[in-house]
């Protein structure tokens, strides 16, 4: 996701097939590469670095492409490409954690990465764009003119603020729930769980919000998850409560997931998407990855757990102002305006 903007550029210029090409190569062989790996350095370089790169070719061109065929129900077709990804997040962590102790971590990486080659080759003979390449010399007015622009940079904020929450949750819900004495069995389903709540939610949001407005929804479903963060994480941490806030906080944040193309394209020209859609791309990708040691501190620090989900929530909340302030510059405060 970090090089968003780079392969963006790419992708506006020479359209997805190379893209997808050289990614899905990197992947596999990273992901081989990690099935052989003693040593942390070498799992680093392997899977996080040449996989990670493969991703990055492979990710952004599939929903960019395949937004570009779509001009009235791009949210429901962005929606359900993205049911995909939840797809994945049931059936890899469960199939994973059972192959590593039936068959060890090594070959648990083979069989996914075959499983994975499969997938990349349907992709790669399907995969096309609908606006040919615009081939032109980039000037550095084009790659700032996004940065000039008061509600992309809005947006970008919201996306950037919505994923410290987000992924902060992703990340330490199934330590949060070991720590407060749930089954660690029962702990290697809270993210497939989460995920299966998502697939609805990135699915429904799409399509309603094709109907009533995508920001609309955004706001409203992302607004309510920072409201699950801090009225049902924070005060109750028994397994019931932990299992019902990962549907919940699943659904209502499959949103956030489903609808960030679709947003960036409604106030976007759609050949400057590629590049655009990776500069929010980039932008979650900080988040992302500064999220996680803020609330390490937080979490070994005086906030402990009441702390890191307070971040949670409030840094939820905050991202879907900015997505607010982007609708209410456009449209005004009609409620009942679609936008």
């Amino acid at each position: 996701m970090g090089l968003g903007p780079f392969v963006g550029t790419l992708y506006d210029h020479s359209g997805p097939r190379w893209l997808l090409l050289i990614g899905s190569i990197l992947h596999i062989f990273g992901v081989m590469m990690a099935s052989l790996g003693t040593q942390y350095y070498q799992i680093l370089l392997a899977q996080g670095v040449c996989s990670a790169i493969g991703i990055s070719g492979i990710f952004q061109p599939a929903v960019t492409a395949t937004l570009g065929w779509f001009n009235h129900r791009r949210g429901a077709a962005i929606g359900v490409l993205f049911t995909g990804s939840s797809i994945g997040g049931i059936i890899f962590p469960i199939m994973i954690s059972h192959l590593i102790r039936e068959l060890g971590f090594g070959w648990a990486m083979r069989i996914s990465a075959f499983l994975m080659l499969f997938l990349l080759i349907l992709a790669n003979l399907t995969v096309r764009a609908y606006v040919p390449p615009h081939l032109h010399k980039v000037t550095r007015a084009e790659l700032l003119k996004p940065l000039t622009e008061i509600d992309f940079l809005l947006l970008i904020a919201g996306f950037f603020c919505f994923s410290y929450g987000f992924f902060a949750t992703i990340t330490y819900l199934p330590v949060q729930a070991l720590n407060a004495g749930m089954n660690a069995d029962l702990v290697q389903y809270l993210l497939p769980i989460l995920n299966a709540g998502s697939l609805f939610g990135r699915l429904s949001a799409g399509v309603v919000g094709d109907k009533i407005g995508r920001f609309n929804v955004f706001i409203v479903v992302c607004f309510l998850s920072g409201i699950w963060v801090l009225a049902l994480w924070l005060p109750d941490s028994s397994d019931p409560a932990l299992i019902a806030f990962a549907v919940l906080f699943g659904v209502f944040s499959g949103a956030y997931v489903s609808l960030i193309t679709p947003m960036v394209a409604q106030i976007a020209p759609l050949r400057e998407l590629g590049f655009r859609s990776g500069i929010v791309q980039f932008s979650i990708a900080i988040g992302g990855l500064t999220t996680n040691p803020i609330n390490g501190a937080i979490l070994d620090g005086a906030g402990g757990w009441i702390g890191l989900k307070v971040f949670s929530g409030v840094f939820c909340m905050a991202g879907t102002v900015f997505v607010l302030a982007v609708r209410i510059r456009r449209v005004g405060w009609k409620v009942s305006i679609r936008f």
